[in-house]
């Protein structure tokens, strides 16, 4: 067997190959957690509303995602008209009122009603509890 080979003073390592350096970076790499970036829906809620509406009924990815633009876009039709609202008064506060006004200008009929009495249910059990 032959002699083991100790670098001395004047020998140098050879430099790490380009293999090796790639294995480095990836392990490198493997230890960090890759987050992915939380998409906000509403399809919870529109699921569980048609649980209430509908027990027996499902709905498809596709029918969910028109939901979901449809919700969206109502939202912020309602938020811009409230803000308007706001402008228009000179105040610097959204408040209730603002909303309602909003959906009675934004909403038509009947739908407008019910909006109305569902949202002044749920800001008086808001203010209560």
């Amino acid at each position: 067997m032959p002699p083991k080979k100790t670098p001395t003073s004047g020998e140098t390592k050879p430099a790490p190959t380009q293999s090796a350096t790639k294995t480095t970076k990836a392990k490198v790499a493997g230890e960090r957690k890759v987050h992915r970036k939380r998409v906000e829906t509403f399809s919870l809620y529109i699921y569980k509303v048609l649980r209430q509406v509908h027990s027996d009924i499902g709905i498809s990815k596709r029918a969910m995602n028109i939901m979901n633009s449809f919700i969206g876009d109502t939202f912020d039709r309602l938020a811009v008209e409230a803000s308007k609202l706001v402008r228009y008064n000179k105040k610097r506060t959204l408040s209730s009122r603002e909303i309602q006004t909003a959906v009675k200008l934004l909403l038509p009929g009947e739908l407008a009603k019910h909006a109305i009495s569902e949202g002044t249910k749920a800001v008086t059990k808001f203010s209560s509890g």
